[in-house]
């Protein structure tokens, strides 16, 4: 299996996503993967472990000499850098010379690049952007959309909860996973007209669905996927990826307080160590955009080589499980509407709207 992976993508590039195409080549040996960049950065960036993969044939270089930065305008900047590491990655998906990508890089651009180069699934109304999300469970949580498009409809949040049930059981080992609607009460009634509407699709809908779920109950596994429309999801997203921070901050500030708390500190060093882990979104790995012909992973912004390594990771699953032939079938099983003309529009219409709107949907860490 071969993997194309953006080599200027994130805060930290090239060196982390050297670093982690390094640890996946070691974790799997059935995977080669295409560093897509500057040739001579991506080289310096190479340990021992690169270099012997390379040698082995294992790791490959497909030359490319721009960067799409975060705040360029997503399709304007795929149309006019063909030349860039990101764009070049999704030809070389396109072209068949690799089976799907993971890039770092700017979530506006990477969608607008798989709608125009490779297209939706027969069908889809909308791809949808759907993390992980720690909770305490230790399981996660799969929420979506969190940006790919803000202006929801019933029909794009149906559609989404089918399609992330369907990835959750085939590349997350999920089976029969629970989907709940996020809203402002638990009550069937409850809600706007969309949270309404939705709530009566997905009764009918071919998933798992337990009603609607309050914000306060997500992160502790009332869920498993939570469905909502693109702009309630991002802001869902950001605000807890802020309380995540700012409670760590309160945390360090309180241990930091005097001897005592300096003393207790270091006796739950440990423990506190790994709760930072568990609360830090960077390292969850990627988030598949659902929806498209070919499996795209989108990594954090600020993804280090065990986050870039677990992208991969993900990536790979979604190929070797058949996750996009699955979701095709479902999608024509299940909904004849989705393939209106006049409910869909065109790739172009989509990347213009979807790539515009996550342009503007960037964590701290991507800017």
């Amino acid at each position: 299996m071969r993997i194309a992976l953006d080599a200027l993508g994130g805060d930290h590039a090239p060196q982390a996503v050297v670093a982690g195409a390094e640890a996946a080549l070691e974790r799997f040996s059935d995977l080669s993967i295409v560093l897509v960049g500057p040739p001579e950065a991506i080289e310096a960036a190479m340990s021992d472990v690169g270099k012997r993969h390379r040698d082995g044939g294992r790791l490959l270089i497909h030359a490319a000499a721009e960067r799409i930065a975060v705040d360029e305008e997503p399709t304007r900047a795929v149309r006019q850098k063909t030349d860039s590491s990101l764009v070049q990655m999704i030809y070389l998906v396109r072209d068949g010379a690799a089976e799907a990508a993971v890039s770092a890089g700017s979530t506006g651009a990477l969608l607008a690049a798989g709608l125009l180069c490779l297209g939706r699934l027969s069908g889809v109304l909308r791809p949808a952007l759907a993390p992980i999300m720690p909770t305490t469970t230790g399981r996660g949580v799969l929420v979506l959309d969190v940006g790919a498009t803000s202006d929801g409809k019933p029909e794009y949040i149906r559609q989404h909860a089918v399609l992330a049930s369907r990835y959750a059981e085939a590349v997350l080992g999920w089976a029969r996973p629970r989907v709940g609607l996020l809203n402002v009460g638990t009550e069937a009634a409850k809600g706007n007209a969309l949270a309404k509407a939705a709530y009566t699709l997905l009764r009918e809908a071919p998933v798992n669905f337990i009603g609607n779920i309050e914000a306060r109950d997500v992160l502790f596994g009332a869920a498993d996927i939570v469905v909502t429309d693109g702009f309630t999801g991002n802001v869902f997203l950001k605000a807890t990826e802020g309380a995540a921070s700012a409670i760590l901050s309160m945390l360090k500030d309180a241990l930091q307080s005097g001897v005592r708390s300096k003393l207790g500190a270091l006796l739950l060093m440990p423990e506190l160590k790994r709760l930072r882990l568990r609360l830090d979104y960077a390292a969850y790995g990627g988030t598949p955009l659902l929806g498209l012909t070919k499996p795209l992973i989108k990594a954090h912004g600020s993804s280090g080589p065990e986050a870039i390594a677990q992208a991969i990771t993900e990536a790979r699953a979604y190929v070797e499980r058949g996750v996009g032939e699955a979701l095709a079938r479902e999608l024509s099983a299940f909904s004849t509407e989705t393939k209106s003309p006049a409910m869909a529009g065109t790739a172009q219409d989509a990347a213009d709207g979807a790539a515009g709107e996550s342009a503007e949907n960037h964590t701290e860490g991507e800017r």
